[in-house]
């Protein structure tokens, strides 16, 4: 039978506060709302960031961490993607906090140890007190065996931080695997509180409108959503984004091309089979294109490609270009990945699924995709490495495909905006929810205030032996 405390833990729309109720010190480097979202945050104890890239969320982790393990004297782990754990080793030598590459179970040290989520089966992850996931998309981006073995891992781990750019407000999927990490409320539970089908689809929900104020009220109960400072009311100085310009460079598909493709005549691709072998087809003119383009300055490039042959074929064509493939030892991938952001490698070559979420590469501002599907998140977070709040050049993205691919350009400016309008569309919502939580970050707790005088029956501590 459950108990009458049980029963009102399990109606509650937040976290239990298991958070640290003092004001620990921060490193004065922490611009202000950075200092107010680590504090809020410590006191949550369980968390979620939502900030635009280039806002400092490693610095605010690693503050996080430390304070953690200062107060619980307890190991914290961060989870990052491929490449990303050693920009937080340099980031925490700059405030003065160690941070331990590890690579396994036996690196692992007594403060705050990195890895990176391909390496966490090698690690025993009860022994920690507090865990950061770095580019927490994670939890949607992969497989549902990943999302399922980070929730499993972290389940009764008391202190967690959820770190990722600021998600489409219409991804519910994303906002509920970051609730049931945080141990919040499940996925389920979440769509069927505050949400319907829309349709006759399961897999389509839209927000109830009664409920939508409750909504984003409960969201901001464990999240903060952060596009520039002024969002809750902070100053925006030095954080101004560069401009961005977007080229596009359109090879014509000829009749000689479409024989490549297998077609009689050149015509737009419908079909996927189609669209693919377009792209093969085009192989050639679109990495002169961008070889043209790379090999006519000595700037640094980021080139992005989405296939084998092009990766191949353009680092055979543009000077100095070092490949990181998927088949790439991990060490291999993180050392050129380094050198690069050094200044040691002038033109690198890999897909977004392999260095496009978490890594800083704002050392570069000139890119080029070479082979791009209409997924506009792949084109967003790849831009996003060199697109940052810090990047002081205005930054160039070259977007190469052939015309029998259709016009990519326009179907991913098209998703931009209507990304833009939903994210500008939920930070008004949280806004000022937001800017209380942050100041107040006060403990939701469910106390308990009788009003009523309880008389005990007189037989209630009699001895019957008597």
């Amino acid at each position: 039978m459950i108990d009458y405390e049980s029963f009102l833990k399990s109606k509650r729309l937040s976290a239990k506060p298991v958070g640290i109720d003092s004001k620990p010190d921060l490193h004065p480097s922490l611009f202000g709302f950075q200092r107010d979202i680590v504090h809020w945050a410590l006191r949550r104890g369980r968390a979620a960031l939502f900030e635009e890239c280039g806002l400092g969320k490693s610095r605010q982790a690693i503050e996080w961490a430390r304070c953690v393990n200062d107060h619980t004297g307890g190991r914290v782990i961060i989870l990052t993607p491929l490449a990303v754990a050693e920009q937080f080793v340099r980031e925490g030598k700059q405030i003065g906090v160690s941070v331990t590459h590890a690579k396994s179970d036996a690196d692992v040290s007594d403060g705050i140890s990195v890895t990176n989520y391909e390496r966490m089966h090698r690690f025993d992850m009860s022994q920690f007190a507090g865990v950061v996931l770095d580019e927490s998309s994670i939890l949607k981006s992969k497989d549902a065996k990943t999302r399922t073995a980070l929730i499993e891992a972290f389940r009764d781990t008391p202190f967690r931080l959820a770190c990722t750019a600021t998600p489409a407000p219409n991804d519910h999927v994303e906002l509920g695997n970051h609730s049931e990490f945080l141990g919040v409320m499940s996925q389920s539970e979440m769509l069927s509180m505050f949400f319907t089908h829309d349709g006759g689809s399961t897999q389509n929900w839209r927000l109830k409108g009664h409920a939508r104020a409750d909504f984003w009220k409960w969201v901001c109960s464990w999240a903060v959503c952060l596009t520039k400072p002024s969002d809750l009311g902070y100053d925006n100085e030095g954080y101004d984004l560069p401009d961005l310009r977007v080229v596009d460079h359109v090879v014509d598909c000829d009749d000689a091309m479409a024989n490549r493709a297998g077609m009689l005549f050149a015509f737009e691709a419908k079909t996927l089979t189609e669209h693919r072998a377009a792209r093969k087809a085009s192989l050639p003119e679109r990495v002169r294109v961008c070889s043209d383009l790379a090999n006519g300055d000595s700037d640094q490039w980021l080139v992005w490609c989405d296939l084998n042959d092009e990766s191949k074929a353009l680092k055979a064509a543009i000077d100095g270009a070092v490949e990181v493939t998927g088949s790439d030892p991990d060490d291999h991938k993180e050392r050129a990945i380094m050198d690069f952001i050094d200044g040691k490698i002038r033109v690198l070559v890999t897909k977004p699924s392999i260095a496009g979420f978490g890594v800083n590469l704002q050392n570069c501002h000139k890119s080029a995709f070479v082979g791009l599907s209409q997924s506009f998140e792949q084109w967003y977070q790849a831009t996003r490495r060199i697109w940052r709040f810090g990047q002081d050049k205005p930054v160039e993205s070259h977007i190469i495909t052939s015309s029998a691919e259709g016009n990519v350009l326009k179907t991913i400016d098209r998703k931009r905006r209507d990304f833009d309008a939903m994210v500008a569309g939920m930070t008004d919502n949280m806004a000022a929810i937001t800017r209380s939580e942050i100041a107040s970050a006060s403990h939701e707790l469910t106390a308990y205030c009788p009003n009523v005088n309880m008389t005990v029956p007189a037989w209630v501590g009699e001895d019957k032996n008597a």
